[in-house]
């Protein structure tokens, strides 16, 4: 695995900043967002430099039940290519559950979700990520992910249940302190039992982020400053690894350069400060597995076992993002959390991919969706999402305001027919006129 160095993640709204940046060796880049035909101008700028851009994938699955949808992995693959990425990047969670394994709607979480670590989640997650690492023409790394509930049953620690993984499937790793800062507050977990247990020699590289706590639940928000205690786990991994990388991630909330450069500065800080404990330290390995390594001979997930896990990953889902019953063995207060955590980041992001709607609805919008959401899973994406918001919002006789009615119903026909919306500037400017009119 080459060096990698200081990174940060690209995002749109700081692309200017992210640029101009003094000791960005490398970036990461959410795969999803990105078309490989019309990469943003800022990444093919960075890429002229000599900069490493790395596709980052939330959406494959590779903890769920199901086997990895070959259009996500072919997606994942062009990305990888496109930018000439030395590897691709995805989590070890799952984000939807139900269909054909269950004989059940198909829902979707919109969200990173926390595997079991039980046999049956990792033969089934073994047999997935090997499915991927065929597909790819690069090596794979997973990551880590932080969760604020813990499955009833489970058999392994964090630590142990990674081990295995990497172990048996020779995937790379790619591990977030913030991750496991949050699973320390929210489920008791030791960062310092984790990275004991960890195969250190498979780190691919290192994300840090902040969070924000409330009500004794830490929340992995990527819109806060990273904090002391996150920095200290980066030490303590220093310490026993020099990891190839290490990349600085904010989602939002998004500060100016200077404070940027001053939380990449206390990342270095923190592993300079683990390099000179003095412990004798574990090179990583120069060359990652090769993603095209047969594994003819390894074990296949019997279907009993995904059976079981699509069960299980089905109840508590529909539990989550449709009222169902809780699942025997979880705690309904922490649950309950979860619930309302996904209902307001599928408002924040609906808002962010069709803004018009908060422009049309103003202060009514977030709470006419969470009241949506509440009732109606996530089935699709958040822009099919953002249809069905507004189109159940007009069957059900809303907005009560006729005007704001007739701008939301042109909006949703624009949307979901086959004819786009006008890009005319003078059309653009009479709905925007009429939109500041309206909510005089």
């Amino acid at each position: 695995m080459e060096r990698l160095g200081t990174g940060i993640g690209w995002r749109p709204e700081i692309a200017d900043a992210v640029e101009h940046l003094p000791g960005i060796d490398w970036v990461e880049a959410v795969a999803e967002n990105l078309c490989p035909g019309h990469l943003p101008e800022s990444l093919l700028r960075l890429r002229e430099r000599g900069v490493t851009v790395i596709p980052h994938g939330v959406s494959l699955g590779l903890g769920g039940a199901d086997r990895p949808d070959a259009d996500r992995l072919t997606a994942l693959a062009e990305r990888a290519e496109a930018l000439g990425s030395p590897l691709v990047t995805e989590h070890i969670a799952f984000v939807r559950a139900g269909g054909p394994l269950t004989a059940s709607p198909l829902l979707e979480a919109g969200h990173l979700l926390p595997v079991p670590r039980t046999r049956d989640a990792l033969d089934v997650l073994c047999e997935n990520i090997r499915i991927a690492q065929d597909a790819l023409p690069v090596p794979l790394a997973v990551e880590n992910i932080a969760a604020l509930l813990a499955w009833p049953g489970e058999e392994m620690t964090e630590g142990q249940f990674l081990y295995e993984l990497a172990d048996r499937t020779g995937v790379r790793l790619l591990i977030d302190v913030a991750n496991l800062h949050t699973n320390h507050v929210n489920r008791g977990e030791d960062p310092a039992k984790a990275l004991a247990e960890l195969p250190v020699e498979a780190i691919a590289y290192v994300h840090v982020a902040g969070g924000v706590e409330r009500d004794g639940v830490w929340h992995d928000s990527h819109a806060h400053p990273v904090p002391a205690p996150v920095l200290d786990i980066l030490t303590d991994l220093a310490s026993r690894v020099s990891p190839p990388g290490v990349l600085l991630e904010r989602d939002d909330n998004f500060p100016e350069a200077a404070e940027l450069e001053r939380e990449l500065t206390s990342i270095r800080g923190a592993l300079d400060k683990g390099r000179g404990r003095g412990r004798a330290h574990v090179a990583a390995p120069t060359t990652a597995p090769s993603a095209s390594a047969p594994q003819a001979s390894a074990p296949t997930a019997p279907a009993p076992a995904r059976q079981r896990l699509a069960l299980a990953q089905a109840a508590l889902l529909s539990a989550l993002v449709a009222g169902s019953p809780v699942p025997e063995g979880f705690d309904r207060v922490r649950l309950g959390v979860q619930a309302r955590a996904l209902g307001a980041k599928r408002a924040d992001v609906v808002a962010k991919v069709a803004p018009e709607l908060p422009e049309i609805l103003g202060a009514a919008y977030r709470p006419a969706f969470l009241a949506y959401a509440h009732r109606h899973p996530m089935t699709g994406g958040y822009r099919r999402d953002a249809l069905d918001f507004a189109g159940q919002l007009l069957l059900s006789g809303g907005p009560e305001n006729a005007e704001v009615r007739r701008e939301l119903r042109a909006w949703w026909l624009e949307r979901s027919g086959p004819v786009p919306r006008s890009t005319r500037p003078a059309l653009r400017l009479a709905r925007a006129t009429r939109r500041v009119l309206l909510r005089r």
